[in-house]
């Protein structure tokens, strides 16, 4: 299974793997601006839905939630964070070789800052708690959500102003776990 697995997965993103990745990233925006807030978030008067940025939260978390899958390249999150690389190169390839006739080139490796050991108790406790709590989601939210991990899979390894997503996301996830075992572990103030 492993091996067919590892068959799948890449480490590398393509031109067409990117523009999956904007594309995602575009259509969730657009679709946020042009009033994807609903009825509560419509306007007085009744005229047009507001931009409510709460509406990315879901978004957002889940390309946060693939830049951590990046970070951790030895585990399952780490393979799943390939295959869906895998999946956006090909589909990308796809769509771009039969669109403009032009094939994809390569762009970054997956590289983004390493996870350690703190930052690792708080993706563990994080998959414990999406894992358990996956029932109470919304349809609407779960869809959101999976399309920022691959986004995140796909946009986080690069260079450039998309790396500055993986050099926020993961520093801080080491830093609140270090926090947490200082604080609530051994009782310092950090």
């Amino acid at each position: 299974m492993l091996a067919a697995v590892s068959g799948m997965t890449t480490n590398s993103l393509t031109t067409a793997g990117l523009a999956v990745g904007v594309g995602l990233l575009a259509v969730e925006h657009v679709r946020w601006w042009r009033g994807g807030g609903g009825a509560a978030a419509a306007g007085p008067g009744g005229g047009g839905a507001a931009k409510d940025p709460k509406q990315l939260v879901p978004f957002w978390f889940g390309v946060a939630f693939g830049t951590l899958a990046v970070a951790c390249p030895a585990g399952m999150l780490g393979t799943g964070a390939g295959i869906l690389r895998w999946g956006g190169n090909g589909l990308g390839g796809w769509v771009m070789s039969t669109m403009t006739g032009q094939s994809a080139s390569a762009v970054a490796n997956a590289s983004a800052p390493a996870l350690d050991q703190y930052g690792a108790l708080i993706v563990t406790c994080l998959v414990i708690a999406l894992f358990m709590l996956r029932k109470t989601f919304a349809k609407q939210l779960k869809g959101k959500w999976w399309r920022g991990v691959w986004a995140g899979t796909l946009l986080a390894i690069g260079t450039g102003t998309f790396a500055m997503i993986g050099d926020l996301v993961v520093p801080n996830v080491n830093g609140l776990g270090a926090w947490a075992i200082g604080n609530l572990v051994h009782g310092t103030l950090l």
